[in-house]
């Protein structure tokens, strides 16, 4: 069976220097959240890579959820980023690293 994560990409948009600090610490329980539900694999900021925020690898059981849990992050909600999202076909010794 394919096993599939995604990516999601979080792009800084114009207004993102201006964000307040009340967005960052929605943008953080966010994170919490999704995290407590077992959703997120990993997440991180991106360094020395320009226009980019960071990453989420979210565990979900569809690109629907997935595309949800995008749409509905503080950061993209506020203008302040937007987002790429991408499925993540996963290789790893189960599956053969996909052989």
């Amino acid at each position: 069976m394919e096993k599939m994560m995604y990516m999601m990409l979080i792009e800084k948009s114009r207004t993102y220097n201006k964000m307040t600090k009340q967005v960052v610490m929605e943008h953080v329980e966010n994170i919490r959240k999704l995290d407590d539900e077992g959703r997120l694999e990993l997440c991180g900021v991106f360094k020395r890579y320009p226009g980019m925020a960071g990453m989420y690898i979210l565990k979900t059981g569809s690109h629907e959820e997935a595309e949800e849990i995008c749409r509905s992050e503080p950061l993209v909600t506020g203008g302040f980023a937007t987002y790429k999202l991408v499925g993540l076909q996963i290789a790893n010794r189960e599956n053969n690293y996909l052989l």
